[in-house]
């Protein structure tokens, strides 16, 4: 096991990637010389050269363009978009091209690429590069979305949506690049589409995504102190969605919270809500209840964004409020 930070995992799931596969190619802005605006990429172009490892205009079109066209003439393609807000800007190529092109063409062609980039807040941005859109992109058919919590699951997750067939969604999160944790040694494949259970409790079952996993972690720490055992759950797909890993864990406890930060209006905990309320609603001991950002733009003030998004405060005294 090494010790690596969030961002050097991200490296380190890439440089694997290319290594064993040479058809693996990565392009976006800033990404070789510079070493990507967040240090994401460092030293990928050095080991790799300009012909894989490629800077490219200021246009999002045109990068997540020649992903889709690389991808669809035999090369596995890695593209960044260096925040995710600017979906925006590609987002007829991603929700109408990338997604549908293996359905249209009946499977004739697949499109196995994989678009990443910076989610998320904390880090000042303002409303315009802040977003969690995570929700944005889960709703539409064709995508797969994925979004790790920790360095381990960065480098693992990130070569497994390289290896996989279809156009892969990968949010890493802004705010976790500095945060470190140990990450196996040698070639490192996790799957898309399982959750993982970290921590067993008894009273309530927490589900968290991305940022607020340690959130989560340290609101059930609290939470035992004062009588309170919860399990939590690292969702880390959100398509595919390991809807048997929710349901087994809620049956549990009888009682669960979904803590997002994206914009509560049609959050992905909305879906989970759902879902549980159908097949397990005789399971529960009392309302599913959804801790989120409010519907609204986020702030770029310190104590605003702090207070905005689900703070372990709140999931705190959510979770003792409502557990009976």
């Amino acid at each position: 096991m090494a010790e690596l930070t969030y961002r050097e995992a991200v490296a380190a799931g890439i440089a694997q990637e290319m290594e064993r596969d040479e058809r693996v190619v990565f392009l976006g802005e800033d990404v070789a010389a510079a070493g990507g605006v967040f240090k994401t990429t460092v030293g990928l172009l050095e080991k790799f050269g300009p012909c894989r490892v490629r800077d490219t205009p200021i246009s999002e079109q045109a990068i997540v363009g020649a992903a889709m066209g690389a991808a669809m003439t035999g090369l596995r393609p890695i593209a960044e978009i260096m925040f995710s807000d600017f979906f925006g800007v590609s987002w007829d190529m991603i929700a109408n091209e990338i997604a549908k092109a293996r359905y249209m063409c009946a499977g004739q062609l697949a499109l196995p690429l994989v678009i990443r980039t910076a989610n998320g807040s904390g880090s000042r941005f303002g409303a315009q590069h802040s977003q969690s859109v995570e929700n944005w992109v889960m709703a539409v058919p064709g995508l797969k979305v994925v979004a790790p919590s920790n360095p381990a699951d960065v480098k693992g997750l990130l070569a497994a949506a390289v290896r996989d067939p279809d156009p892969v969604i990968f949010f890493e999160h802004k705010g976790l690049y500095a945060t470190k944790g140990e990450v196996p040694d040698g070639e490192h494949v996790d799957r898309l589409g399982t959750a993982k259970v970290l921590r067993q409790g008894s009273d309530v079952t927490i589900v968290a995504l991305a940022a607020m996993v340690p959130r989560a972690l340290q609101a059930a720490q609290r939470l035992e102190k004062e009588g309170i055992s919860a399990t939590v759950v690292d969702l880390r797909s959100l398509v595919p969605l390991d809807t048997k890993t929710l349901l087994v864990e809620t049956k549990k406890t009888g009682r669960l919270y979904t803590v997002e930060e994206n914009p509560r209006l049609c959050g992905w905990g909305a879906e989970i809500a759902s879902i549980v309320a159908e097949e397990a609603f005789y399971d529960l001991d009392g309302p599913i209840v959804r801790i989120t950002t409010p519907h609204v733009p986020l702030p770029a003030a310190d104590e605003l964004e702090d207070n905005t998004v689900p703070t372990v405060e709140r999931i705190v005294e959510t979770v003792r409020r409502t557990a009976g």
